[in-house]
């Protein structure tokens, strides 16, 4: 891979900040769109979904910071907080899931979650395309770890949407839960590949 010269370079940041940017924007006005919608249907998916994209923003915010600096050390520890991140939600999606599963709760519709998954699926895998590019050209680790959170994001998105039209559609109500183990194993996939 060929080092991009300083004009370049600058114009590789500015679009790694751009992406960066546009991921919080969208993840800050999800995890409102997703709290209403989970808290209407009574889904640990949308509701986990929701805190996935709470660490969505935090990982934004340390590719910005890393974005910001150079070193060795700051990318290291930029990708250690995204891994802690990922732990904790797989944690909490665990348990919660286990939980519904267990207990039977039955969750509710949500057009809302099933409109706001389907277009943050399509969103999160054009962001990602973008982060990975950005990240290789610039050969930065944190962006392009950052750009396979997205992806997942996005994979994830679509897990929760198919969850949510079993559900709605067939009556499956447990494909919720399972929706919420989906992400368990890609958050679980995240930290082991980080750490």
């Amino acid at each position: 891979m060929s080092v991009p010269d300083d004009s370049n370079r600058s114009a590789l940041l500015r679009r790694g900040f751009a992406l960066e940017y546009v991921t919080l924007g969208w993840n800050v006005v999800g995890i409102v769109v997703l709290a209403v919608a989970a808290l209407r249907a009574r889904s640990v998916a949308l509701a986990g979904f929701g805190l996935d994209s709470l660490i969505e923003i935090g990982a934004s915010t340390v590719v910005v910071w890393e974005l910001s600096g150079t070193g060795e050390a700051r990318r290291r520890r930029a990708l250690r907080l995204i891994g802690f991140a990922f732990a904790g939600l797989a944690a909490y999606l665990f348990v919660q899931s286990t939980v519904v599963l267990t207990g039977g709760h039955h969750p509710g519709h949500s057009p809302l979650g099933i409109v706001w998954t389907a277009v943050t699926a399509a969103v999160m895998f054009a962001l990602a395309a973008g982060k990975s590019r950005t990240g290789a050209a610039l050969d930065n680790p944190v962006l392009r770890t950052e750009g396979r959170v997205t992806l997942i994001d996005g994979l994830l998105a679509v897990a929760v949407l198919l969850g949510l039209v079993l559900n709605t559609s067939l009556g499956w109500w447990w494909a919720d839960p399972v929706a919420g183990y989906v992400l368990v194993f890609y958050a679980v996939r995240e930290v082991r590949e980080i750490f």
